[in-house]
């Protein structure tokens, strides 16, 4: 008698355990942030495609370097100039980024070693 009776209990609640609450809650968090994620994945993508014009600086995503001449839409093609005279036909979805003035002037400066205190450029390090 006892038994039926706790039954008919639980079953007259709503029987919403704590724990599935939880669970929802972190469902409805995941589901928030991927769809925000890709929305800045979105942004980012549009921003790019509107620095990706005829004369810019470009980068491929296997490291080439080169100036963009053209963009073919339809076919998904990007032609590439590498060097005077020497023109390039890549996928347009390789090219990586628009290579800026201010990132190739921060790299030559990070490139250059700097002098140790004392030292004067051109005269050899003593290493004992």
């Amino acid at each position: 008698m006892l038994f039926t009776q706790t039954t008919a209990n639980a079953q007259s609640g709503l029987g919403i355990d704590p724990l599935t609450i939880i669970m929802l809650v972190v469902l409805a968090a995941m589901i928030f942030f991927m769809f925000r994620s890709n929305k800045k994945r979105k942004e980012q993508q549009a921003q790019l495609q509107d620095k990706m014009v005829p004369g810019a600086e470009v980068m491929t995503n296997f490291g080439l370097f080169g100036e963009l001449r053209a963009v073919d839409e339809e076919r998904n093609e990007a032609l590439i100039e590498i060097a005077p005279g020497t023109i390039v036909r890549v996928h347009r979805q390789t090219l990586a980024r628009v290579v800026e003035d201010d990132a190739v002037e921060e790299t030559a400066d990070a490139e250059t070693p700097a002098d140790d205190a004392g030292e004067q450029p051109g005269e050899p390090r003593d290493r004992a």
